[in-house]
């Protein structure tokens, strides 16, 4: 009952990234898992060959050559019965079979030592390979069009890829290496029989055949498990998240919350303890038939190797031998088919992670090789035009003005009027669906997206608080010289120099309670540390969207101050609800549903009595009554 209630209450969850492909691991057949595994061991071969040649030759070749040295090691060992076995008096057949024994001694070693090795290699290839995939992978994201971050499927894509994909390269690897030594062994051991008896291979062969099987039905059965309970086990962890989590403490206890949510998640862990036990009974039943048709079968080929005895087809010495291949041939072929299946899974995710590069790279914007952009002087928009994906209506349409270095211009509006949109257009981070946006004359379009940016400093509406020192956060991203007064004079126009000196370490302060001896900012403090940043970069394009949000009234005002004492050496576009720190603007354009509808000073717009001067009004009253 109670975990009915609370389906009830909480809404249903999208599939995660990690469930993308629980489906058709469910359903593949043993066949198509097999037929699909030596494409999937080719590319992560070649992949484990571009992060590191040395290691992943190192790996194949240590591995090749540790299960040659098995079945040295089973052959040496026949040979070594077959001297103690003889007949002769017993210090004789010692001395014959000495140097046999060190045969097997030596091989033992040296396969010892080859496995080391193989390890060894393994361990230096696995964190290069990672280091390989998500550099491919964030070289990629960071510089794919900003545009592609608006789109729902790339950010779904974006979203298995790192966390499935490039994951799942290192874990590939290993379960790479594993499959191959397993079936390596497994040939060693097999071939190792066969130059005993090949009656004996062709029994291994079929005595593999049941646990096969019976491994690949208790993971199916996991699989299965997995695939039905991922929705409620999502519902504990985002349960668990928001009783644990700094940034819901507040409201948890402000709003008593704890009862109410320590209530759900102890009804739906009851539900999930139950589901559990049951696929531990059900794994348990496929374990315990996998283990009666195994020993069934491992039976039947010790009937076998008995009955060449038997018959005096097989010496004695040889039959001491072949109990070992079979031992060895059952822990390679366990080593072996418990990871099919896993190779199979990554896989899956890795196919995700080379398709998300392959269509993320078509979303990187290239311009052909032009001359260097140059500050922007003058910034035309003709015609401009915006449509996000998925939307049905633009978010700008028939956009046209022009602004000269010098000016401020400011974008007034209601939520989603499109500032913020028309703002990312004059900066090249979007390119307009029709129309043009051009820098002396010149199209954005045209010009390499990181030249352009060079000339851009920005306070976004939703600024991060970046995990470095006070000074790094302010010197984030800037090609300048490290200079300690600029960086002064940057923080002291933004109001956050006395701020930042008031610091356990100055400037030098970790801001991010994730490391020791770090801290944390308020709102408003980090707003100045954003605005701080953006004048550091002396842009000639400075695009402030909604920079005062969290300031207080004095801080608000020396900023825009600051702001006005700079505005002949730049273009200025500032973004903001409060009218009244936009009254000195040189033209302000009023935008709705997309449009500029208005245009003008303050003066003039006010005069015209539209919608700045209804807007404006609104706000003005608030102060007087």
């Amino acid at each position: 009952m109670a975990s009915s209630q609370t389906a009830r209450r909480l809404p249903a969850l999208r599939d995660g990234w990690w469930q993308i492909h629980h489906r058709s691991l469910v359903k593949a057949r043993l066949a198509t898992v097999l037929w699909r595994l030596p494409a999937i061991v080719a590319r992560t071969a070649a992949m484990a060959w571009r992060a590191s040649p040395w290691d992943t030759a190192a790996a194949a070749v240590l591995n090749l050559a540790a299960s040659g040295a098995m079945a040295w090691t089973l052959l040496a060992t026949r040979t070594a019965l077959q001297a103690l076995l003889a007949e002769g008096a017993t210090p004789d057949r010692l001395r014959a079979a000495l140097p046999h024994l060190l045969a097997v001694a030596v091989a033992v070693a040296v396969r010892s030592g080859l496995t080391l090795g193989a390890g060894w290699a393994l361990a230096r290839l696995e964190p290069r390979v990672l280091t390989l995939a998500e550099r491919r992978l964030f070289e990629l994201t960071t510089s794919v069009d900003l545009a592609a971050y608006d789109d729902p499927r790339f950010c779904d894509e974006l979203e298995r890829a790192r966390k499935g994909g490039a994951q799942s390269v290192q874990q590939l690897v290993r379960a790479t290496v594993d499959l191959v030594a397993g079936s390596l062994g497994l040939v060693a051991a097999a071939t190792a029989l066969f130059i005993l008896h090949p009656l004996l291979m062709v029994a291994l062969l079929l005595a593999s055949v049941p646990g096969f099987w019976a491994a690949l039905r208790a993971a199916r059965l996991s699989y299965l498990s997995i695939h039905a309970r991922t929705s409620r086990r999502r519902r504990l962890w985002m349960l668990a998240d928001l009783m644990a989590l700094r940034e819901t403490a507040a409201e948890v206890r402000a709003l008593t919350m704890r009862g109410y949510l320590l209530g759900e998640y102890v009804a739906t862990a009851e539900t999930e303890i139950s589901a559990e036990l049951d696929v531990a009974r059900r794994q348990a039943a496929a374990r315990a038939l996998g283990s009666v048709l195994s020993g069934a079968a491992t039976l039947g080929v010790y009937a076998v190797l008995g009955a060449l005895v038997g018959w005096h087809a097989l010496p004695l010495a040889a039959a001491g031998a072949a109990v070992l291949a079979l031992q060895a041939a059952r822990q390679s072929s366990t080593l072996a088919i418990n990871t099919i299946n896993r190779v199979y899974e990554e896989g899956l995710y890795f196919g995700d992670y080379n398709d998300f590069c392959v269509r993320a790279r078509a979303r990187v914007r290239t311009a052909p090789a032009t001359a260097a952009t140059r500050p922007p002087e003058r910034i035309s928009v003709r015609d401009a035009a915006l449509r996000y994906p998925n939307t049905r209506e633009p978010a700008l349409a028939g956009i046209t003005f022009t602004v000269h270095r010098g000016q401020t211009i400011a974008l007034v509006g209601e939520n989603g009027s499109g500032k913020t949109s028309l703002a990312r257009l004059i900066a090249g981070l979007y390119q307009p669906d029709s129309g043009t946006v051009c820098w002396n004359d010149v199209p954005l379009g045209s010009s390499e997206p990181e030249q352009v940016w060079r000339h851009v400093g920005m306070v976004s509406q939703n600024y991060w608080h970046w995990p470095f020192t006070a000074e790094g956060n302010i010197r984030l991203g800037s090609d300048h010289t490290p200079d300690e007064a600029a960086t002064h004079a940057a923080a002291r126009a933004a109001g956050a120099h006395d701020m930042i000196l008031a610091l356990p370490a100055g400037y030098q302060t970790l801001l991010s309670r994730q490391f020791e001896g770090g801290m944390d900012l308020s709102g408003g403090q980090w707003q100045r540390l954003a605005m701080a940043r953006a004048l550091f970069r002396d842009a000639p394009l400075l695009i402030c969207d909604e920079p005062s949000a969290a300031l207080d009234a004095r801080a608000e005002q020396a900023l825009f101050a600051a702001l006005r004492r700079d505005a002949a050496r730049r273009i200025t576009v500032l973004i903001t609800h409060r009218l009244a720190n936009i009254r000195h603007a040189d033209r302000i354009y009023v935008l709705h549903n997309g449009q500029i509808i208005e245009q003008g000073t303050h003066a003039d717009l006010s005069a015209l009595g539209g919608r700045y001067a209804e807007l404006f009004a609104l706000q003005a009253t608030g102060y007087r009554t």
